[in-house]
């Protein structure tokens, strides 16, 4: 009878538990209101995605078998039923066992995680390269390939509604302090490397949306790269502490479809060309 009560307990807390889990992982996404990490629009991010899912899950039911057994021994070995506190001061095989097991996890995990790693910094078949230069307080683009290169700052709008007193109403103005008066244009579908440095402090460029953020490093360079998936706009900051107005150090990304940047291209040029 002490078993059959055992199991009927653990299963009553197993249950609340798998169910409060669903309410709090699962449920949101249904209503739209995701609490979870975005796949992103890259080959990247999406891998990082999985990944984040994978050692998520893996939590998962490692709490869930921990607070089971945790919560069935608390409600059934309690004092008021009449139990004792055992007397063994350690147990050899439980040590092993509770060493061993979390080991083989921790190995399981880090082989997705380490070719995650790995293919972050492959820059191999890089079909162009941009050279993205943090000032205080916009962006320098540089294309190396087609000889293109453009400062990038916070848009018209959204400077004059965060001067002080200015009488506007930064709800007035669309993408407040995320938008730019040139943003940065990518071609889908290719991979494209960039070379990312600073020119007086530090800075990190990061649109979430690419799956990663790389620091802006006076003196030295980082790389990284990225193959956009779809067409869209894609929004990200500074997110590098870098003075007094690093809130209005906005990144605009607009990924456009082969022909679209060509003839973006090709505009460019021609303005160049004119001047």
């Amino acid at each position: 009878m002490k078993k059959e009560n055992t199991i009927i307990v653990a299963l009553a807390v197993l249950a609340a538990i798998v169910a409060a889990t669903w309410l709090i992982l699962v449920a949101p996404g249904y209503t739209g209101n995701h609490i979870n990490m975005t796949p992103g629009v890259t080959e990247l991010s999406e891998e990082h995605y999985d990944l984040h899912m994978i050692v998520l899950w893996v939590c998962v039911v490692i709490g869930i078998g921990v607070f089971t057994v945790m919560f069935t021994s608390i409600f059934l070995h309690r004092k008021s039923r009449g139990h004792d506190a055992a007397k063994f001061s350690h147990s050899t095989k439980a040590e092993i066992i509770w060493t061993i097991i979390p080991v083989l996890i921790l190995v399981g995990m880090a082989v997705p995680a380490t070719k995650a790693l790995v293919k972050m910094e492959d820059f191999t078949g890089a079909e162009m390269t941009v050279k993205i230069t943090g000032f205080q307080w916009r962006w320098k683009y540089e294309y190396l390939d087609q000889d293109i290169s453009f400062i990038s700052s916070l848009d018209p709008d959204s400077n004059a509604a965060r001067q002080l007193n200015s009488g506007i109403a930064p709800e007035s103005i669309d993408n407040y302090l995320l938008d730019v008066d040139h943003p940065l244009v990518l071609p889908v579908g290719r991979k494209i490397k960039f070379l990312i440095t600073a020119d007086d402090v530090i800075h990190s460029w990061w649109v979430p949306a690419l799956g990663w953020k790389r620091d802006a490093i006076p003196g030295f360079i980082n790389e990284a790269w990225t193959n956009i998936d779809k067409p869209g706009t894609y929004r990200g900051q500074c997110a590098e502490l870098c003075g007094k107005d690093h809130g209005f150090m906005p990144i605009v990304v607009i990924a456009l479809a082969q022909d679209e940047f060509d003839a973006w291209v090709d505009e460019q040029v021609a303005k160049n060309n004119v001047k």
